[in-house]
């Protein structure tokens, strides 16, 4: 299992969620224990309300809880501050490169596909792929409106991820997902670790059943190659620090080891 892609959420600026006034859900008390959860979370819900929010959507935020588990993670990431090295070998990003080359194998025909629609070649999608739940072995069972109730809660980047509750509240409302929906600590979701909002943005049908499943695999990498093309990926280009690519692999995370590590892994995989 990879731990999760945290680094998307320091990279991605917040935006105005499909019209939301999402200004104003910040009035809602912000705290760092979980002593003032439930007062906020009902304050939250009458402001969700106000801005659109409705049915089944506000009935999973009131449902959710406060995830110690959550802060915990949010309080310990220290894999980002390794070298590469340090960070290939604590990741696997030898195992990662060599199951990578079979994966790439089994799935020809998929990842040609997915090449023909967005430019993206296999390589550096496998390498997200494996780096962040080991090619879908686990994506994670933290439940995902909790994690990012809590995080909106949480007084030290509550902004963002009011815009990703925001996001979430909206994918429940339009049956993307449900109130048990589960994923990785910060409210990741699928076999490539998406954030809420990137779930509305760049989440595609990738297996052609009419919805976006991202613990499915196809839908996971056909939305991960478009969220890369809408980070500016083009077709044919290099994906090397320095090449035209690379700022794409940025986009998806912002730690310099992880991005690195995925154009090592990517290229090696891809046969470069």
């Amino acid at each position: 299992m990879a731990f999760s892609a945290k680094g998307k959420f320091f990279a991605a600026a917040a935006f105005a969620m499909l019209g939301l006034a999402t200004g104003s859900a910040n009035a809602a008390q912000c705290g760092n224990t979980a002593a003032g959860f439930e007062a906020w979370k009902k304050q939250f819900g009458q402001e969700a309300a106000a801005n659109g929010i409705s049915g089944r959507a506000l009935s999973a935020l009131a449902g959710t809880k406060y995830a110690t588990k959550t802060i915990s993670a949010d309080r310990n990431q220290h894999s980002f501050k390794l070298s590469l090295s340090q960070f290939m070998a604590k990741r696997g990003g030898k195992t990662i490169a060599s199951r990578g080359k079979a994966m790439k194998a089994q799935n020809a025909a998929l990842f040609k596909s997915i090449e023909q629609r967005y430019g993206v070649p296999a390589g550096p999608l496998i390498a997200i792929w494996g780096m962040e739940t080991g090619f879908g072995s686990f994506t994670g069972n933290q439940n995902t409106l909790s994690a990012v109730a809590t995080l909106a809660y949480d007084c030290r980047r509550t902004e963002y991820f009011t815009d990703q509750l925001y996001a979430a509240l909206k994918l429940v409302q339009n049956g993307t997902l449900t109130a048990a929906t589960t994923g990785a600590a910060h409210g990741e979701i699928g076999q490539t670790q998406f954030l809420p909002v990137n779930v509305l943005k760049y989440g595609v049908d990738g297996d052609g059943n009419g919805r976006v499943d991202l613990k499915g695999k196809a839908d996971a990498l056909a939305s991960t190659a478009n969220f890369l093309r809408g980070h500016g990926w083009s077709r044919g280009g290099g994906y090397q620090p320095g090449q035209a690519n690379f700022g794409a692999i940025q986009g998806w995370n912002a730690a310099s080891v992880y991005q690195q590590a995925i154009a090592i892994i990517g290229a090696e995989i891809d046969g470069q």
